[in-house]
């Protein structure tokens, strides 16, 4: 049986063909689809975590249990989780145990663009990295095989256009799901120095004998060697591989399956039957460096950039004589569409609040999500986003920076779900440690720039199914936070935002702000089909006020009026609040 499926989609189905019992993870584009469809088998036990360490954390717990177990991520997740997976790769396992990673080459949701191979090499974990949704489904499946018979995690990369491109998968019968038995062996799994010493001698031999099998079986690994024109020779993987075989496809290829540890022998026999040796890969000269290692010489990055994604066209521009193809049509002779810079959704409940903190003229540190986008027009409110649960740290760092002097002008800003994520701990040191610090928390009842996971607040699980609901409110009076300096307000009501804030700044002790209201793209958070914020043209002054907000839903027309597009206003009322002349009203009002 054949099914088109995305690389993600892939990645779980081989997962369950594998009989993996348990599944922990975190969203983070692009990775986010990968649980979202382990989630459809019922015989798997998945779950959304707070945050990358508890899911690995989770999963490694089931793996010592005996169960095959996978926690998936996106590259700056792995920062997160690295603590575990650097211990672990020590102790070893005993049900398969896989890491899933995804990168984002050209950073088109990310903050950076790390290169997670360096955490194959750093922790000594085999690393697979497939080059399409068949190779996703089977590199899966395979890396539990590899786990267990090495003793060791894995490490599946994955990357953007891998993890959101579709292919032919030909589909499996799955392995029955299996948890071995659980022997108490303290020298395998208790990572003292005594006992880590010994494990350390065992790591670097599995290493070298993951190397030894991999170059007697190209099947280890899943290796690939493809002999051509012998003039040319290219080494290269992933989403590569794509790009060298529609732009050279003359070339003798060695596609690595397996890009951590490499095989040695294979390599040097490939690079001995070529006259040029090529490397081809995306971000860092991981290959390159290792291959220049081993004594043989070849060509890279000298030839290509450090930088964003690959495509067939700079492969070929730097590889071959042959004329670049031409286009159909000269994109220079299309028209140019006007510029439309990203802003936040139609009723999107973060609006409101950064209106009012551009008003208040305030530092701003924000955090990564949806909120990130109150640093654009017309907000231009956030001045420093780093990574997830920062924005807690950084205004209790400035508030110590200056001696509390800063805290009545500088707030943080963060998610419901990027707070429980990582913000906890740095509320907690703040209040530990006496700071006067503003913490202002959007609480819009989703993970919301991932595509709407539920978290610990929302009262659902991965499934839709009832849990237990956190309460932000009683977990930061539970860490110190007086419950007189908790306050709660809806972004919409831009008056009373401002006055709740301005009070709390002015409070020499930590002080939240939960900001509350659904996100407009989830059920609770949308209005009633039809029913739209609506405009008595009689009272209009033409003032532009409720154009400056730069909703998506409210336009100025030919006359200067506002014009409310009904298929994306959701009522929420922000406009209504702007408008000083009584012109707009919310629909369903008298």
């Amino acid at each position: 049986m054949k099914e088109i499926m995305l690389g993600n989609e892939a990645v779980a189905r081989g997962a369950f063909e594998a009989g993996v019992k348990f599944v922990s993870s975190y969203p983070g584009t692009p990775s986010t689809e990968i649980t979202e469809t382990i989630a459809k088998y019922k015989e798997i036990a998945c779950e959304w975590a707070p945050n990358e360490k508890v899911g690995a954390e989770a999963a490694i717990g089931a793996s010592i249990r005996g169960a095959r177990a996978m926690t998936c991520m996106k590259h700056v997740g792995m920062n997160v989780c690295a603590d575990p997976l650097f211990t672990v790769s020590y102790s070893g396992v005993n049900g398969g145990l896989v890491f899933c990673v995804a990168d984002d080459p050209g950073m088109h949701s990310s903050q950076n663009e790390q290169d997670s191979r360096n955490y194959a090499r750093a922790s000594k974990v085999p690393m697979l990295e497939p080059s399409d949704s068949m190779e996703c489904k089977e590199f899966a499946r395979y890396a539990f095989e590899l786990s267990e018979k090495y003793d060791t995690p894995v490490i599946l990369r994955l990357h953007t256009r891998v993890s959101h491109s579709r292919s032919i998968v030909h589909l499996g019968e799955p392995a029955p799901i299996e948890v071995k038995p659980y022997v108490k062996d303290s020298k395998k799994y208790v990572m003292m120095p005594a006992n880590a010493i010994g494990k350390h001698v065992v790591v670097e031999e599995r290493t070298r004998k993951i190397i030894h099998d991999c170059d007697d079986d190209l099947n280890v690994g899943m290796h690939k060697i493809e002999i051509r024109d012998k003039k040319i020779g290219i080494i290269t993987s992933g989403a590569a591989y794509q790009y060298v075989r529609d732009a050279v496809p003359n070339a003798s290829v060695l596609k690595l399956g397996m890009v951590w540890p490499l095989p040695e022998r294979t390599i040097r026999d490939f690079a001995s039957k070529v006259d040029r040796l090529v490397v081809v890969e995306e971000l860092d000269p991981f290959l390159e460096t290792e291959i220049k290692a081993l004594g043989v010489k070849c060509e890279g990055k000298e030839l290509f950039t450090l930088l964003g994604e690959y495509t067939t066209r700079l492969v070929q521009k730097a590889l071959t004589d042959r004329p670049l193809p031409v286009p159909a049509f000269d994109v220079m002779e299309l028209p140019v569409a006007p510029g439309r810079p990203p802003v936040l959704c139609a009723g999107c409940p973060h609006k409101g609040l950064f209106l009012v903190l551009h008003k208040l003229g305030v530092n701003v540190m924000g955090d990564i999500g949806c909120y990130t986008l109150g640093a654009l027009p017309p907000m231009q409110a956030v001045d420093a986003v780093i990574c997830m649960g920062a924005s807690v740290g950084m205004a209790h760092g400035v508030d110590k920076a200056t001696d509390g002097a800063d805290s009545r002008n500088t707030v943080g800003v963060i998610g419901d779900s990027t707070f429980l994520h990582s913000g906890i701990t740095n509320l907690m040191n703040a209040v530990y440690n006496e700071s006067s610090m503003t913490l202002i928390i959007l609480d819009n009842s989703i993970t919301g720039m991932t595509g709407h996971q539920q978290n610990p607040s929302t009262g659902l699980n991965i499934r839709l199914e009832k849990a237990p609901q956190v309460s932000l409110e009683m977990l930061c009076e539970s860490v110190g936070v007086l419950p007189e300096a908790i306050r709660v307000v809806d972004p919409v009501d831009m008056a009373e935002t401002e006055k709740v804030i301005k009070e709390e700044l002015a409070r020499e002790t930590v002080s939240v702000v939960i900001v509350r209201r659904p996100c407009a793209l989830i059920p609770t958070g949308k209005a009633v089909r039809g029913i739209n914020v609506e405009v008595d043209y009689e009272k209009c002054k033409k003032c532009g006020a409720c154009a400056r907000i730069m909703c998506p839903a409210l336009v100025i027309g030919d006359d200067h009026m506002p014009v409310v597009d009904t298929e994306s206003c959701n009522n929420c009322g922000l406009c209504v609040n702007v408008c000083k002349f009584g012109a707009l009203k919310k629909g369903g009002e008298a």
